[in-house]
């Protein structure tokens, strides 16, 4: 079953369709840094999508780091 979210945005409504969601998992994730309890301006906008985005470059450091430590194909097989 699709879901959907609705934010004010500006004083105007959007409704997204974010597709199914069965453990509300992405509706989780957008309500982290964005609220659909009130209006929010362009600028909370932009703070919100800084904010994962910095998130998501954290994630990708530590994934990365993670994944120096494991042996090559080569180191393996020598």
């Amino acid at each position: 079953m699709n879901k959907e979210i609705t934010f004010h945005i500006n004083n105007e409504a959007y409704t997204l369709n974010i597709g199914e969601d069965p453990h509300d998992h992405l509706r989780d994730g957008l309500k982290k840094f964005l609220t659909t309890e009130k209006n929010l301006t362009t600028r909370e906008l932009l703070l919100a999508y800084l904010r994962k985005s910095h998130e998501l470059v954290v994630l990708e450091e530590e994934i990365q780091k993670e994944l120096s430590l494991v042996p090559t194909l080569e180191q393996l097989t020598s």
